[in-house]
């Protein structure tokens, strides 16, 4: 079982605190701590953590005037030539004097950590405000079109610059625009990825005098990757940077954003013209998402040209979120627990048109590591929207299971989702609708498979090497919950673990008596999954368990606490995953190609 596959396990970007071994979570949270103490010896105070990317992690302060920054520390586990990558940005970033820009306060160096401190952006980054609205109304989507229009003015604008060279932001994404509620005003931050550009917009070069013309490598891309999930063609291939990389960001944003996605690639299932958008914005971002460059280029030329047409736009005064008909059922429970939930996700490989990842295996970036997205390059745009969709589930908590299975006539969807807050049910249907068009406009036969689960559950069980066995501790035990209600079994409409096949993404073989315990349990009325994932030195049960038949309930902890007794019969290393729905319930959906036009009205007044 190679390192390789097991990167694939998580459909999430970043893995929970609670899937990481003990020893590597403490060393998280003592260097955590320690770039909290060395702020706090600085003389700032309220310090939080506020976010966390591939080449570091950024905490929140204040200053005895009250005044707020933000200080980016890099990872101090990446190569030096990386950590070196927070100088570069520091000295862009410094050269930018924009009001929805922050700005730069001082970049230093303790020891070997790098410190970049900036002014804070008020408000709650774009993914987010997303993640809990769902799509968003057209008003505020315009709205955001209008100030990124501004922003990339002003970036591709050499004159305003000391180089006198147009930048390149290189990663414009929703959860690096920072939206301030009270204002309605956004700021562009993380320029980790900023570059001075090579070519300008028309394709002609930057090179400003003979000496940078000689000196200037135009067979070389400076450009960084940015996120794949948001970033254009020619930056993906590793084209030479261009104001365009920007144009490309900037449409992927405001399509995730207006259609409640995270990431661009569902545009030709669910076209920017479906979503209810002015028509004028809707043609421009199916254009700048256009597979053409000559279409991308015409719609970028259009979109920086025409500004003053989208803030003339007649556009309702009250802005109102569109209602949503879920196309599955989705129930929402409550809990006492804290749900940190995680997604896994089998029987991809099926989805992918070629196996070999040589499209990306010669770029020397970090943002490559972030787990499975390399993974996905081996798909198509649908195939990735999809998998992306299911991704997108796992912000929510939510536990339960999805089964997805694409026939020539259609597409057989199974699922049991259930939603621990009620705040975010209208954001979450919307997400699920997403997943279900998307599967919709997938021609092929195969299917998926996922589990939805709260890491916090996750046992953890480590030994010294792979010569000792697996043993469970005294008082570990797989948890499960038990019904509100008890449910009377129905022979004909159970769901087992076992009817869907071997799943050809699963790498590790169980032992028989483990098997056998399973099968028992099988045979156990009951909803969820449960996954062995071995790594050389540790072992993780992740599992979300509801018991529906009472009467059955010491046998079925029997059953779990035989399991975990028999951990030490494992051998080898990798996954296996086995997933019971509460019982059968299957929903159709036909194919489709994309979904139908659907625009702003023109006089917004007449529906209200």
């Amino acid at each position: 079982m190679s390192e390789k596959k097991l990167q694939h396990f998580y459909i999430a970007e970043e893995q929970s605190i609670y899937l990481l071994s003990h020893k590597d979570a403490t060393k998280l949270k003592t260097w955590v701590d320690l770039c909290q103490r060395q702020l706090a010896a600085m003389g700032y105070r309220n310090i939080s953590l506020v976010g966390k990317g591939a080449y570091g992690f950024v905490f929140a302060g204040e200053d005895n005037a009250g005044k707020h920054y933000v200080f980016k520390f890099s990872r101090i586990t990446l190569p030096q030539h990386v950590q070196d990558r927070l100088e570069e940005e520091a000295e862009i970033q410094q050269q930018l004097s924009h009001a929805q820009i922050p700005s730069v306060i001082e970049y230093r160096k303790i020891k070997r950590q790098s410190i970049l401190q900036m002014t804070r952006a008020p408000g709650i980054d774009l993914e987010q405000h997303s993640h809990q609205q769902g799509p968003l109304p057209a008003e505020q989507v315009v709205s955001f079109a209008i100030q990124l229009i501004d922003l990339l003015k002003y970036l591709r604008d050499e004159k305003q610059h000391p180089a006198g060279k147009p930048i390149v932001h290189g990663d414009i994404k929703p959860s690096n625009l920072v939206f301030d509620q009270e204002t309605g005003r956004l700021q562009l931050i993380d320029w980790g990825s900023a570059v001075f550009a090579q070519l300008d917009e028309d394709g002609q070069t930057t090179a400003n005098n003979v000496m940078d013309l000689m000196s200037s490598d135009l067979q070389h891309t400076n450009a960084r990757l940015g996120d794949v999930y948001f970033i254009g063609p020619e930056q993906i291939i590793g084209g030479l940077s261009s104001p365009r990389f920007d144009e490309q960001g900037a449409a992927a944003t405001l399509y995730a954003l207006a259609s409640g996605q995270s990431c661009r690639y569902g545009k030709n299932i669910i076209p920017a013209s479906s979503l209810g958008l002015p028509k004028l914005l809707a043609q421009v971002l199916d254009g700048l998402l256009s597979e053409d460059p000559k279409i991308r280029a015409q719609a970028g030329d259009y979109l920086i040209n025409n500004q003053r047409l989208l803030s003339n736009l007649v556009l309702s005064k009250s802005p109102a979120h569109q209602q949503i008909t879920p196309l599955i059922p989705v129930w929402v429970r409550h809990s006492s627990e804290l749900i940190d939930t995680v997604v896994y996700g089998s029987r991809k490989s099926f989805l992918r048109e070629e196996s070999d990842d040589s499209a990306l295996t010669e770029v020397d970036d970090v943002q490559l590591e972030k787990y499975y997205k390399n993974y996905l390059m081996g798909m198509g745009d649908n195939e990735k929207a999809f998998v992306a969709a299911v991704s997108r589930l796992g912000n929510f908590p939510v536990v339960g299971g999805l089964a997805v299975r694409w026939e020539k006539d259609g597409v057989y969807v199974d699922s049991n989702l259930s939603l621990f807050d009620e705040s975010l049910k209208q954001s979450f249907q919307s997400a699920v609708n997403n997943m279900i068009h998307l599967a919709q406009g997938i021609f092929r036969i195969g299917m998926f498979k996922s589990c939805l689960f709260n890491a916090r559950n996750t046992l953890h069980v480590e030994r010294v090497d792979s010569t000792v066995p697996f043993i469970a501790a005294k008082g570990q035990f797989i948890p499960f919950d038990v019904s509100v209600i008890p449910e009377l079994d129905d022979e004909t409409k159970l769901h087992s673990y076992f009817e869907d096949g071997k799943d050809p993404d699963e790498y590790l073989h169980l032992p028989d008596e483990i098997m056998a315990e399973l099968a028992k349990l099988n045979l156990i009325h009951h909803t969820g999954c449960i996954i062995f994932e071995v790594l050389p030195t540790h072992l993780k049960i992740h599992s979300y368990l509801m018991l529906l038949n009472h009467e059955r309930e010491a046998e079925f902890k029997q059953c779990l606490a035989n399991i975990l007794s028999l951990l030490p019969t494992i051998k080898g290393l990798g996954i296996s995953g086995f997933m019971k729905l509460p019982y059968k319930d299957t929903r159709f959906f036909e194919h489709i190609n994309q979904l139908p036009e659907k625009f702003y009205p023109k006089n917004p007044k007449a529906g209200q």
